[in-house]
């Protein structure tokens, strides 16, 4: 285990250089367009990086196991819901786990 000393010193290294690592686009493109590469990543690489990682969330379930993948996928349709109504990440994102822990709870306790 890390000491005191250390463990600051890592996470203040690692923001640090996730600072730079953000700021680094806007630093290097502030006085030109960016490519038209780079604009079509920044539109679609969100929403890719969220089908990637709402696809493979289900990828280790055991379906013939109880609750058989009923918590994910309820807390999958009311993330697809919500979002669709409100049009709010954060807002789908947290009423989608709440519900997935809501349902986990009843189902497998």
């Amino acid at each position: 285990m890390l000491s005191l000393d250390k463990a600051a010193l890592a996470a203040t290294s690692m923001a640090a250089i996730i600072a730079f690592c953000r700021a680094l686009p806007f630093l290097f493109f502030s006085r030109r367009k960016p490519p038209v590469a780079m604009t079509f990543l920044g539109d679609y690489m969100p929403a890719l990086a969220m089908t990637v990682l709402a696809v493979s969330s289900y990828t280790g379930l055991n379906w013939k196991a109880q609750p058989h993948g009923i918590p994910e996928l309820i807390a999958g349709v009311c993330v697809a819901l919500l979002h669709l109504w409100k049009r709010n990440a954060l807002l789908s994102i947290l009423g989608g786990t709440a519900l997935y822990m809501l349902v986990s709870g009843l189902l497998k306790g």
